[in-house]
């Protein structure tokens, strides 16, 4: 140790990496295995601490911090109970590959195995949905362990990494020194795609007759959204981006096909279904994507898969040419090559056009309207048109989730944060907040059901706390909708257990917890409820509008779970 060394807490060490990985906001609740920390939070002012009302909605706030920008998100959780409420959270970002910090507290090291006293396995109970976790048991491997943990948690395939420590580790003192550059020699993420796989793709894409591009999550995760947009007017074929991946190319343009799978646009599943060459950029071939793969088989396409995950590769559907690698560097790359080869697409390409054009006069999201109730569609629709399509939109998990995605036009990608692979309740208000302390000023939107509101509502705390002026659409309709609109059409009408019929007055609510609130119930109102909560006059306030939309209205077009993407049940079935 060098004589002019500075010798510091654990705590401490902790606080100072996480101001040299340049942390600017913590979302966290204390407890007593995390006070030593809390205390050096309060000594210093670089790092903002924001109080959550439970655990749950802290990782919540963390992970949309990180998928509305381009940081890592981070959450601060004390031991036992602290810890498990947090592990929807790291489940949620870890099936949606979001780059994530989770510190948790533990026993003192020599408490550990003895079921003391808020106890729990942490790296036990975390390992099956975290990219990697770790036990700080001596506070001279913790400055390296967070280096290891940010270096993981972004790099790759993105995903939330654990840190547990220990409350003797935090009081522990040691020397300080932040590495500037960290080398895991067992792991080395690829970035630079095959050159032989990607002049063999860009062959197939000139080639093709009836070529479909097919983005996902990975584009917005590795900013790829630019060259996925430069390649695709490029080439000039249609393209389609899924849930996770909307923004990821503007769906104000022409060459937009909409979402494909479950929900998607009759056009872009029957492209995808009939093209001949099929190109998938940083996408999974999800079972909500695709339907049933043996449907999918069935008809004949090459497939060209980017995707910087090689086990993401022909995992449910075989591929031709597989590309490991970042996706933005594999897309610079496959336009030089199409630049180098020269010439232009098949001219048969126009005639996959006009057959696209037939797909889209089916109009597969129009909806039915009445001058009495409130249709959930034309509230997005609206939504849309007072912001002019450049709010951040949340949404927590339900009818309103895919009405959401389905009529809000992303044209820029971040704008969309939702819980794509765990499909998590509750998430919308806590993702809310996150966006809002990324993006300071922006216009945070969340979309929400009188279901899944209730799930994380006791954030309305912190909002007011902090003054978090989001504004909450909750399309209430009185049921589990998603759930009803299965019950409706697979179990014979049999409600089990999906009317809420004991809803709040949710007006009232935000008002008791000191925010604005608003009834909307008729059509004719929709309009200026929305536009007096985006207005000047609330731009400093949380504003809840309670829509009271038409408790019938389903999702549609649809592919029932085990279906083929073509069979689809649209709308004019049911109108």
């Amino acid at each position: 140790m060098s004589s002019n060394s500075t010798v510091i807490s654990g705590a401490e060490i902790l606080v100072k990496c996480l101001q040299a990985e340049n942390v600017d906001t913590i979302f966290g609740y204390p407890g007593g295995s995390v006070l030593h920390i809390y205390d050096e939070l309060f000594k210093q002012d670089k790092i903002h601490h924001v109080l959550v009302r439970h655990e749950q909605a802290a990782v919540h706030a963390a992970d949309a911090y990180s998928r509305s920008s381009q940081r890592v998100g981070v959450a601060l959780v004390t031991s036992g109970p602290g810890l498990t409420n947090a592990v929807t959270g790291i489940a949620t970002a870890y099936y949606d590959s979001i780059p994530m910090v989770v510190i948790s507290g533990q026993v003192p090291t020599f408490y550990i195995g003895q079921d003391a006293f808020q106890e729990c396995d942490a790296v036990g109970i975390t390992r099956p949905c975290v990219k990697h976790n770790f036990l700080v048991k001596d506070v001279k491997d913790l400055a390296q362990t967070v280096k290891k943990a940010f270096h993981i948690a972004r790099s790759g395939r993105p995903g939330p990494v654990l840190i547990d420590i220990p409350k003797d580790v935090t009081a522990h003192k040691t020397e300080f020194n932040y590495p500037e550059t960290i080398n895991i020699r067992s792991y080395n993420p690829v970035h630079k795609g095959h050159q032989g796989q990607i002049k063999k793709a860009a062959h197939l894409l000139l080639e093709a007759k009836r070529p479909m591009i097919y983005s996902g999550g990975g584009v917005i995760l590795s900013d790829a959204a630019d060259q996925l947009t430069k390649l695709a007017r490029r080439l000039g074929f249609p393209i389609t981006n899924t849930l996770m991946g909307l923004g990821a190319y503007p769906a104000t343009d022409k060459q937009f096909m909409g979402m494909p799978g479950m929900h998607g646009t009759y056009e872009a599943n029957m492209a995808m279904q009939h093209c001949d060459v099929l190109l998938a950029v940083g996408a999974r071939f999800d079972d909500r994507v695709i339907g049933n793969p043996e449907d999918f088989a069935k008809h004949p396409r090459k497939i060209i898969h980017i995707d910087i995950d090689p086990s993401s590769i022909s995992k449910r559907v075989k591929v031709d040419v597989p590309i490991v690698g970042n996706v933005p560097d594999v897309l610079e790359d496959l336009i030089k090559q199409l630049e180098a080869i020269g010439g232009k697409p098949d001219a048969a390409v126009s005639q996959w056009w006009e057959t696209i054009a037939g797909w889209r006069a089916r109009e597969s999201l129009k909806y039915r309207t009445s001058p009495e109730k409130i249709m959930p569609q034309a509230v997005v629709e609206k939504l849309w048109e007072v912001t002019k399509g450049d709010a951040f939109v949340t949404s927590d998990v339900g009818q309103h989730q895919m009405f959401a995605a389905q009529y809000y036009k992303f044209d820029k990608p971040r704008r969309w944060i939702n819980s794509g692979g765990l499909g998590t309740m509750g998430v919308g208000l806590p993702y809310a907040m996150g966006v809002r302390y990324a993006n300071p000023g922006a216009t945070v939107a969340c979309v929400t059901g009188e279901a899944s509101i209730q799930m994380c509502i006791q954030e309305l705390s912190t909002c007011k706390q902090y003054s978090v002026p989001v504004k909450i659409i909750n399309l209430n309709n009185g049921y589990l909708g998603m759930v009803r609109q299965w019950q409706e059409m697979f179990y014979e009408n049999r409600y089990s257990h999906s009317y809420m019929s004991s809803l709040p007055d949710f007006m009232k609510l935000a008002e008791a917890y000191g925010h604005v609130g608003m009834r909307i119930e008729r059509p004719e109102d929709v309009g200026p409820a929305l536009e007096l909560a985006f207005s000047d006059k609330h731009k400093n306030d949380l504003v809840f509008m309670d829509f009271i939309i038409d408790p019938t209205a389903n999702v549609f077009p649809m592919v029932s779970a085990g279906k083929g993407l073509t069979d689809m049940v649209l709308a004019d079935d049911h109108l």
